[in-house]
């Protein structure tokens, strides 16, 4: 999940030249897109199933979303990175391990595939495909709940890239399975995300007017996560 060549046994990511850039890009829309039809699909499925109880409406929105990123960070993850994330591109710009320059445009087709993965969603479930939500997420405990979520998610990733590599899929999967429920936001962890489900007025929506919050408090998670593991992870520090 960083462009950082690696040995093939000790990096999801690939080699630098192994992939076209047209191919990485397409790699992560479409498992953006992938990510969001799962998220907000089975968020309608679990609700119009559970009988009005939430809790088991997000059970089942929680569980799909968890199982599907180990899938689609294995899959795709050879490919482009499988980011998914602006901020997750984002911390990987940051430690110099993704070029700057490439930036602008993982972010785009990471929020194009996300919008058109909601879309999916809509049309797979009979729904108007674009819609506004209307579900209020606001407050600064939401904010601060999307900044945890996205400093824990960050911190899984680097920890174990630089640990367990080959476990990194398992680690996001479980890490936002856990996440769903111990964040009074369901952590959302993803800007792309956010807009995305801004565009959903269903289950897992998010009212338009709260999306600006939630994008700096992850913005903001994903820093500091990327300092803190910084100085964590670093090498050959002097021992005390």
């Amino acid at each position: 999940m960083s462009e950082r060549s690696a040995p093939a046994d000790a990096s999801l990511e690939p080699p630098l030249e192994s992939y076209s850039l047209a191919r990485r890009l397409a790699a992560e829309a479409l498992g953006t897109a992938l990510l969001l039809a799962v998220v907000v699909g089975s968020g309608i499925m679990g609700e119009r199933l559970a009988g009005g109880n939430d809790a088991i409406a997000l059970l089942g929105n929680t569980l799909a979303t968890g199982a599907a990123l180990v899938v689609l960070i294995t899959v795709f993850g050879p490919i482009s990175g499988a980011h998914f994330n602006p901020a997750v591109t984002l911390v990987f710009a940051l430690r110099h391990e993704f070029p700057w320059r490439r930036l602008p445009a993982y972010v785009a087709v990471q929020v194009a595939g996300a919008v058109a993965g909601m879309f999916a969603a809509h049309a797979m479930f009979a729904l108007p495909l674009l819609q506004v939500s209307s579900k209020l997420r606001e407050g600064p405990a939401q904010a601060w709940s999307e900044f945890v979520a996205t400093f824990g998610l960050v911190a899984a990733i680097l920890g174990t890239l630089k640990f367990r590599p080959d476990f990194t899929p398992s680690a996001v999967g479980l890490y936002i399975t856990a996440a769903y429920w111990f964040t009074a936001s369901t952590s959302f962890a993803n800007p792309a995300v956010s807009l995305a489900r801004s565009l959903s007025d269903t289950f897992a929506g998010i009212a338009p007017g709260s999306v600006p919050a939630f994008i700096a408090a992850q913005v903001a998670g994903a820093a500091t996560a990327t300092v803190v593991m910084g100085w964590l992870l670093r090498e050959g520090a002097r021992r005390r």
